[in-house]
């Protein structure tokens, strides 16, 4: 890709754009209106061509992603696949017996939260928790896919703030009302495709901060189940298509386990960072404020 690796979703006034690195530092971005966009990021992570993508992106405008809105790198994703208690000390800390399969509950694209955009706390509860996570995408289409050939299935990584609210997701044993509360899912803020980090995003530090209070710090190659073997496993089941996006799990340290509980508040700044991949940065609002 000639260097070029990393894909920033925004808009102005309104309309989406694309922007790429372009291996300076620098973005340069189009508008869906110019003749010369290629697509949103979806549609380049379905048809692969990420170097034509990013020479018609180098043609564009400066985009400084300091002062941009920020969409969500991904937003027409068929599946989101979260991986719940896939660090050994956060199904420690949660009084659960860590998997030995993959446990798997769904998100959907309508709660997605770009970059910079604020993380809604719903009236209904005040166990608004967060969960620092990687992002991994799928670029080829697959199923039952060898381990050995899983990782030639990824395009590229982002990070994830799975904002959890805890009392609704746990009074049943499937999750899934808890985990897609309007507003709670950060995405961003940019997408890095997969030759730039190490084979599966191993070994990158993950590190979530609260009012710049380090609450989560962990290595990627913490994962009990790593990229490689989530993408082996989940395809068993399914066909995972060119677009999905798989959250790979939180580290241990969530609000709830603490003692006593921290949870975010209207207000707070939530930041995640994943070494050589960036930092999502949210700030919390109250549901209508």
């Amino acid at each position: 890709m000639d260097g070029v690796v990393r894909f920033l979703s925004y808009e102005v006034d309104g309309t989406g754009g694309l922007a790429v690195d372009t291996g300076t530092g620098e973005f340069r971005g189009l508008l869906a209106s110019s003749e010369a966009f290629p697509g949103t990021l979806d549609d380049i992570v379905r048809s692969g061509d990420f170097a034509g993508a990013a020479r018609r992106l180098q043609a564009g405008s400066s985009v400084d992603p300091a002062s941009a809105i920020h969409r969500p790198p991904l937003t027409r994703a068929s599946k989101i696949l979260c991986v719940g208690l896939n660090y050994s000390d956060h199904a420690a800390e949660s009084a659960m017996k860590a998997p030995d399969f993959p446990t798997v509950f769904a998100r959907f694209n309508s709660g997605l939260v770009a970059h910079g955009a604020p993380l809604v706390k719903p009236n209904a509860s005040d166990a608004f928790d967060y969960e620092g996570e990687m992002v991994a995408v799928i670029g080829k289409r697959g199923r039952e896919i060898a381990e050995a050939d899983a990782l030639d299935h990824i395009a590229g990584y982002s990070i994830f703030n799975d904002g959890s609210i805890r009392d609704f997701q746990l009074r049943t044993p499937q999750w899934t009302v808890g985990k897609n509360f309007d507003g709670t899912g950060g995405f961003g803020p940019v997408f890095v495709t997969a030759d730039e980090l190490p084979d599966g995003a191993a070994g990158l530090h993950i590190e979530t901060r609260l009012n710049g209070q380090v609450m989560q710090s962990a290595s990627t190659s913490d994962l009990i189940f790593d990229v490689r073997k989530l993408v082996s496993l989940l395809s068993i089941a399914m066909t995972l298509e060119a677009g999905d996006v798989i959250v790979t799990g939180t580290p241990s340290g969530v609000g709830a386990a603490r003692k006593p509980p921290v949870f975010m508040k209207p207000g707070d700044i939530c930041e995640v960072e994943i070494e050589r991949i960036g930092t999502l940065r949210n700030r919390i609002v109250s549901q209508g404020g």
